[in-house]
């Protein structure tokens, strides 16, 4: 079998062409908090497919996170209620010691995802929520209402210690009511990060969601630039692309992934630069572009499928899901990557090579996927 290529799953039936970007609130009943992390866009990107399925069933999703995350939320979704959530402040290091940089982390992460609870209840006691649906934040749950966790990490890999995160992941995991994993159920693109053999976790797979949908558009861009992910890592790198950009010809587009007035000074008469773009921007760029240089985050995996595109990848230097998924998509002949330091623009020529993204099915989320609550 080709790699995304599979039969449409009977489990999803909702085309998001026709679900509006705000539905009517009236006879809305049932409010359900979402909350992604706000770690990168990627966890944001991949709820709002959600979000908007929750408005196509007569749910009334009720937003909430922080940072970039909640300021994209309240851009996509102007007319829906939002809530700060306390940021768990994850930095990334400058150089590779990013294990240890996570792990004197760990305290203020803790005592974010116990604020958060905390939050959360305030929440539940102003909204009366019906649900939770939580994108990797540990702390959006509570026990009188049913509780989703997001991941595609039930495995959470990090070197010699990846028995011990992993294991620990479960437990937060095993804590909430049902764990939707954005992947199917042989993994197909996740691969050993949703493999599991834990009975105690609930798990139900949601298909490859993703915000962008397919078009058939003529190519305006030989290169779309997607920067995304904490920081100082997403500057770094963005510093070492504008430096390779200034002498090239290619027809580029770069997608900064920030929301700030800040304008990048001009790289060449080739280059278009932009701060963010918002969903149906971003599918029209997407949909325009020959080839994507990203991060290989998990929410881009899912965005490049849906749209069969191309790609060059650059692992957030210290993450090890992403080494794991960029040399994943490498061996399966998808498309090549480098690591940060060694990246130079004509390496983009080795793409040529690699067959791209087969796009596995129409995914759509139905109300099926919404009885727990």
């Amino acid at each position: 079998m080709s790699f995304l290529r599979r039969q449409e799953s009977d489990e999803f039936s909702t085309n998001f062409n026709e679900i509006p970007a705000f539905a009517g609130m009236t006879g809305m009943k049932k409010k359900i908090l979402i909350a992604p992390l706000n770690w990168g866009l990627g966890h944001t990107a991949r709820c709002i497919p959600i979000i908007k399925a929750l408005l196509k069933h007569d749910f009334e999703p009720i937003l909430a996170s922080d940072g970039d995350a909640l300021a994209l939320l309240q851009k996509e979704f102007p007319l829906l209620k939002s809530y700060q959530l306390p940021s768990y402040n994850i930095k990334y290091s400058k150089g590779s010691a990013q294990k240890l940089k996570l792990f004197l982390n760990s305290p203020t992460i803790l005592k974010a995802s116990i604020s958060e609870q905390k939050e959360v209840r305030k929440i539940h006691k102003k909204e009366n929520l019906s649900g939770i649906i939580s994108d990797n934040r540990f702390g959006v749950r509570l026990t009188a209402i049913p509780s989703v966790y997001i991941t595609h990490q039930i495995n959470v890999l990090s070197g010699k210690t990846t028995a011990i995160t992993s294991n620990l992941h479960q437990k937060i995991i095993a804590k909430f009511d049902q764990c939707w994993v954005p992947d199917f159920k042989d993994a197909i693109l996740s691969g050993k990060l949703s493999s599991f053999e834990n009975k105690k976790l609930n798990i139900k797979y949601i298909g490859a969601i993703s915000r962008l949908e397919q078009q058939t558009l003529p190519i305006k861009y030989d290169l779309l630039i997607v920067l995304s992910g904490p920081e100082p890592q997403r500057t770094l790198l963005e510093e070492k692309l504008i430096a390779e950009l200034k002498t090239s010809t290619k027809k580029t587009l770069l997608v900064r992934g920030v929301f700030s007035n800040t304008i990048v000074a001009e790289i060449n008469k080739y280059t278009t630069v932009v701060n963010y773009m918002l969903t149906e921007q971003l599918q029209q760029a997407f949909n325009e572009s020959k080839v994507v240089l990203a991060r290989s985050g998990y929410s881009t995996i899912l965005d490049l499928a849906k749209l069969e595109k191309k790609a060059f990848f650059i692992p957030t230097p210290g993450q090890y899901e992403q080494k794991y998924l960029a040399e994943r998509m490498k061996d399966l002949g998808i498309a090549p990557f480098t690591t940060q330091k060694d990246f130079k623009l004509n390496m983009l020529t080795s793409v040529d090579a690699y067959h791209g993204f087969i796009n596995s099915s129409d995914t759509t989320l139905n109300v099926n996927l919404f009885e727990l609550f």
